[in-house]
């Protein structure tokens, strides 16, 4: 399998345009102000996505070359991936040009969705702890878990890139981690796909790494939370892995909905609520925070991999939620006036 070439191909893409794509973001005057949450030093691009796009794409054509699936159903699975990340990428970009807002974007997401259940990826079984035999769900059950799923995760990424590096350093490790799952697995084919996101992710990060240089963007995040949603669905016991992975996000997600529900503010409302936002205004240093999530993001991963023990992952995954939320809790109780 052509591992190599293709993690290679879509690093050195990410490398090369993503420079290029904040030379443009400057040109057309696409640029984050340090104003808001974000407290960057200087304006930088919002359009840096384009480099993680173009990456992705990169290693996803040579992979699509070099290993031919042979599986009917694989292709067509793939290819909506790969159609997907196109469509939300456009909107990503018209997002970055004019801001949509809350619910023109997930119009999107949801618009996404319906591409991957039109392609078959969707969520059809998957193993409960206690369980011997695995849940099938009906297709009205299985639809509305998979755009549950998409959407979720489109927002989590969304909500996750608000310190340099943090999102996209994730997004590396989940995406790695499910290429080794599907090796495992014997998906080989496969696994050439969530390797080049991982390689498309790491080339942006040399830009994006504090201090940034390149911002995702809406473009950059709408991908990478589609192709972290979509990809880990292609796999049997992948949505596992990924919500070990992605567990402190997610945590942090359902926090911030559930306090801006209970003190009546929108959902969509943004603020410096978020964990890393709050660890940032305690004193860490981003580099900190940002090294912290991938190291506890890698470790829970690594034990998705590890273990096959359902009952260990549902309970390493709780525990961890608990722990993000009464972190949460306590700083919430001790500062409250950083939610704007």
């Amino acid at each position: 399998m052509p591992y190599l070439p293709v993690f290679i191909v879509s690093l050195a893409v990410a490398l090369l345009a993503t420079p290029l794509a904040s030379r443009l973001g400057a040109r057309l005057g696409l640029l984050d102000p340090p104003v808001g949450r974000r407290r960057h030093p200087r304006r930088i691009s919002r359009i840096g996505g384009i480099g993680l796009f173009a990456g992705f794409m990169g290693g996803a054509a040579l992979a699509w070359q070099l290993a031919p699936l042979s599986n009917d159903d694989d292709r067509l699975r793939l290819s909506g991936v790969l159609i997907g990340a196109g469509f939300v990428f456009a909107a990503g970009l018209l997002d970055d040009w004019r801001e949509m807002g809350p619910g023109p974007q997930l119009m999107v997401q949801f618009v996404a969705s319906l591409i991957a259940l039109s392609t078959i990826v969707f969520i059809e079984r998957f193993n409960l702890p206690f369980f011997n035999e695995p849940v099938v769900l009906s297709w009205p059950l299985a639809a509305g878990l998979t755009v549950f799923w998409i959407m979720g995760m489109m927002n989590t990424v969304n909500w996750l890139d608000g310190l340099d590096g943090l999102a996209a350093g994730v997004g590396a490790i989940a995406a790695l981690l499910f290429a080794v799952h599907s090796v495992k697995l014997g998906q080989k084919e496969i696994a050439l796909f969530p390797l080049a996101l991982a390689g498309a992710c790491l080339g942006f990060l040399a830009f994006n790494f504090h201090p940034a240089r390149a911002f995702l963007g809406s473009a950059g995040a709408m991908v990478l939370g589609w192709g972290l949603a979509t990809l880990s669905i292609l796999t049997p016991a992948r949505v596992a892995t990924a919500l070990l992975v992605m567990a402190i996000p997610i945590a942090d997600m359902a926090f911030q909905i559930f306090y801006r529900w209970r003190h009546g503010y929108s959902p969509a409302r943004g603020d410096r609520g978020h964990l890393h936002y709050r660890l940032l205004d305690l004193g860490l240093s981003q580099r900190q925070i940002v090294v912290s999530y991938w190291l506890f993001c890698a470790v829970f991963g690594a034990l998705a991999l590890l273990t096959s023990t359902r009952i260990f992952k549902l309970g390493a995954m709780v525990t961890l939620g608990i722990i993000v939320v009464g972190v949460l809790v306590v700083l919430s109780k001790r500062n409250p006036e950083n939610r704007t």
